[in-house]
């Protein structure tokens, strides 16, 4: 329970499942485990009642590059929230392999390797060399029910 006490030492709490909003299906696993390996669903930033967290709207108008990097840091804990309970130990993950951001971006924003480094720099603080991991960060004209940040990983499991 190394990662987890590592959160508790940063005061981070892990949200539960994703409550949806009413009327939204989502006909898929956040996490999907196949030997060795773990793939995570686009996840973005969640409030502690599993409800996805504001601010909404597009990066560089109605969000700003600060607002959407500490909802790339929320999207970790909720991508590590899913991974807990599919994995029943976040120590069994080895290593982040890769991770792909998408940012709601306003015409013209170009910052979004900026935006998912509160995703990066929070796996990397807590995983080591482990959380090192190959990345894209790009920005999307939409993302689902004006999320600043959706992000999606695969990481490596001890089996």
């Amino acid at each position: 329970m190394r990662i987890e006490a590592k959160l508790a030492e940063l005061g981070l709490v892990l949200p539960p499942p994703l409550n949806a909003p009413p009327g939204v299906r989502l006909p898929f696993s956040p996490v999907r485990v196949v030997g060795d390996r773990a793939y995570v669903s686009g996840h973005g930033p969640q409030g502690d009642d599993g409800t996805s967290l504001g601010p909404f709207g597009k990066v560089g108008a109605e969000v700003t590059l600060e607002q959407a990097n500490a909802a790339a840091r929320l999207t970790a804990l909720a991508i590590l929230g899913s991974l807990q309970r599919a994995l029943g130990d976040l120590d069994r993950v080895t290593a982040w392999l890769r991770v792909f951001g998408m940012v709601n971006s306003a015409p013209g924003f170009d910052r979004q390797p900026a935006v998912i480094n509160g995703f990066s720099d929070l796996i990397i603080e807590l995983y080591g060399e482990a959380g090192a991991h190959a990345r894209s960060a790009v920005g999307m004209a939409e993302l689902p029910f004006g999320l600043p940040v959706e992000i999606e990983a695969e990481v490596a499991i001890a089996v």
